[in-house]
């Protein structure tokens, strides 16, 4: 299939989350065109089609191009993911297989910006690369990226375990606590959190705790860094006090099962079922969630991500420069922070709705040091 064939040429190259939007992409483009009986053409459509395409799926994926019965739309960034993917899929059959689609879709030689008086040099010999000549049709909006307030963080935490004094342990799922508190108190992506290793988080000794982000393309849960960019982490004294707690933990599940552990081994692993000690996925997180989420902790429709977001709202909240907290998510550009966070300054009712500089008390940054 030629799917799957352009798939398997890019999962080296592309993280899970990646292969899984371009596959869904993928799987709606030919469910369109099985819907308009044009399966058997898809070498040979152009901008017509792929426009009722992305009609299509902004009007709930029907061949009559009627509305949802719920009114919901996909967002204009969904949109533009399918498109980008699609466009991928078809250049790549252009360089591969001369399936003339791609150059129907994109403009070879797009309009320059007009060079100005002694500045024109800067546009002399500047490549000019294709672009689509089919363009998602923007929606004035706004969104917010969804957060998790302190309290309800909290409540997932000691919903996965609580520390029993009279019993001197933890009770319930400590490795899901420390993954979620890792997450809320490092603003880390699921994928980079899934792919340490034991020695990647380090503890202070004197020091600061940190975690250090360690580009691998051998994790055997397919997890990896995006953009393949490395940096520090630093944590507060309560995670490494619960860090220490997991490893102990998780040393004695090891010794209990006879399986050897070393620092090179994954840091989430599978305790309580087979395979045991192997790399824990994201998939088995997304049932983790659904679980939380049915004994009412949490908002109805949370993920994982929302712990990012949660995290750098937090930190603005308590004050935190913007460059800071776009080093540590580990932003290309400190525009990108800004763009997804420039609001939070001017929500006072958020910055009322709980104590942040309280919350964000224990958190180190590099700014902090």
């Amino acid at each position: 299939m030629p799917v799957q064939e352009w798939l398997e040429a890019h999962r080296a190259e592309w993280s899970p989350n990646t292969v899984r939007s371009y596959a869904t992409a993928l799987a709606q483009w030919w469910s369109f065109l099985e819907q308009r009986d044009d399966a058997a053409a898809w070498r040979d459509l152009g901008v017509p089609a792929v426009s009722a395409y992305l009609s299509w799926l902004r009007n709930g994926r029907s061949a009559a191009l009627l509305p949802t019965a719920d009114g919901t739309v996909p967002q204009d960034t969904t949109l533009e993911s399918r498109l980008a993917a699609l466009i991928s899929f078809y250049r790549w059959q252009d360089a591969v297989h001369e399936v003339p689609v791609a150059k129907r879709l994109l403009r070879g030689t797009p309009r320059r910006i007009p060079a100005r008086g002694l500045l024109a040099h800067l546009n002399v010999g500047m490549p000019a690369g294709p672009s689509s000549l089919v363009r998602v049709r923007k929606t004035r909006r706004r969104d917010r990226p969804p957060i998790l307030l302190p309290q309800q963080i909290q409540a997932i935490l000691d919903g996965c375990a609580i520390w029993d004094d009279v019993r001197g342990e933890w009770v319930g799922n400590l490795r899901d606590r420390f993954l979620f508190a890792l997450l809320a108190d490092s603003g880390m992506r699921i994928g980079e959190v899934l792919g340490l290793r034991i020695r990647d988080f380090v503890m202070g000794q004197g020091a600061t705790p940190h975690v250090e982000i360690v580009p691998r393309e051998d994790n055997t849960n397919g997890a990896r860094v995006k953009m393949m960019r490395a940096r520090r982490v630093y944590v507060g004294a309560d995670l490494e006090r619960l860090y220490a707690d997991y490893l102990t933990h998780l040393a004695l599940r090891a010794a209990e099962l006879g399986m050897p552990i070393s620092a090179d081994d994954s840091l989430f692993v599978n305790l309580q079922r087979p395979p045991f000690l192997a790399a824990l996925r994201e998939g088995t997180v997304r049932d983790k969630i659904d679980a939380l989420k049915r004994r009412g902790l949490g908002p109805k429709d949370w993920s994982a991500h929302w712990f990012r977001h949660s995290h750098a709202t937090a930190l603005l909240l308590a004050g935190t420069a913007d460059w800071v907290v776009s080093r540590r998510l580990g932003h290309a550009h400190v525009q990108t922070t800004l763009d997804l966070y420039g609001w939070v300054s001017e929500d006072e009712a958020l910055r009322a709705a709980a104590n942040w500089k309280t919350y964000t008390a224990g958190w180190r940054t590099e700014h902090d040091r």
